[in-house]
């Protein structure tokens, strides 16, 4: 394939490291293409030609505003409303018997489809006692998480779910709009967004939570970064609170501090 930057075997190598240090992600080796295509769109946007000035550059600033960019470019954002289904009955079975203001973590927000989903899920089951009922979605990934705060979706993507749910909560866009849907005001008013970087020292939330919905982001992580998560997550949530995984997320094998309870979803041990 003919290339236009220069990349060699020590720059992949580079940032292989440098995006581990800088958010846990484990890179493969079969994403060299992926890495080449998602990075030179920086690089022309600086005007560089070589990986090697542009990973100096990053080293050079550790504070730079370019790593945030570099971090969004390498973050993997596949999501979609009710996402892996058979968690929001679970979810809206262990929230009806609860007492007291209802508070959610999504800790892999991306786009929005996750927590919007447990808000809707949260606004069926409660009623009109859901008012107070909070979702915190977080991500690394900041311009994710500014079309998270817009709400607007594609029709298309909108129209997969029940009709009555799209009707309840979504608002069909006219003019320079259509084609495309925007969240309620109601539904977004129960939904906080906020950047997190599961790595960092320090997490500005605090708990505790009902549930916590970590789905499908450890399976970029090692097994020990995976294991010094789950211990924060633990403190964090009510004791009788949920832990939702991912599909191929299997967590019994890695921590003490949780117990399967059901088809992926963990609770405290």
């Amino acid at each position: 394939m003919e290339r236009d930057l220069e990349m060699t075997n020590a720059d992949f190598t580079r940032i292989r490291e440098l995006i581990y240090r800088r958010a846990g992600i484990v890179l493969a080796e079969h994403k060299r293409e992926m890495v080449y295509s998602r990075l030179a769109k920086r690089m022309r946007h600086h005007g560089m030609t070589r990986f090697s000035d542009y990973l100096a550059r990053l080293e050079r600033q550790p504070d730079a505003k370019e790593w945030e960019a570099f971090t969004n470019a390498l973050t993997t954002n596949l999501t979609a409303f009710f996402r892996e289904a058979h968690h929001f009955p679970m979810l809206s079975e262990h929230v009806r018997r609860r007492a007291g203001p209802i508070r959610i973590w999504s800790a892999a927000a991306s786009t929005g489809e996750e927590p919007y989903s447990i808000a809707m899920t949260l606004a069926e089951t409660l009623g009109s006692s859901g008012a107070d009922a909070r979702v915190v979605g977080t991500d690394i990934d900041t311009e994710a998480l500014e079309r998270a705060r817009a709400g607007i979706y594609p029709l298309e993507q909108v129209r997969k779910l029940e009709e009555a749910r799209t009707r309840r909560f979504f608002q069909r866009g006219t003019g320079s709009q259509a084609g495309l849907a925007r969240v309620r005001t109601e539904l977004r008013s129960m939904v906080e967004f906020q950047p997190l970087n599961l790595l960092a020292p320090h997490w500005s939330l605090k708990g505790p939570f009902d549930a916590i919905f970590c789905r499908n982001v450890m399976i970029y992580f090692d097994k020990e970064t995976q294991a010094r998560i789950l211990e924060r997550f633990a403190p964090l949530l009510k004791p009788d609170g949920l832990l939702f995984a991912g599909h191929s997320e299997n967590f019994t094998y890695i921590t003490n501090s949780f117990r399967l309870r059901g088809q992926t979803v963990y609770t405290l041990a």
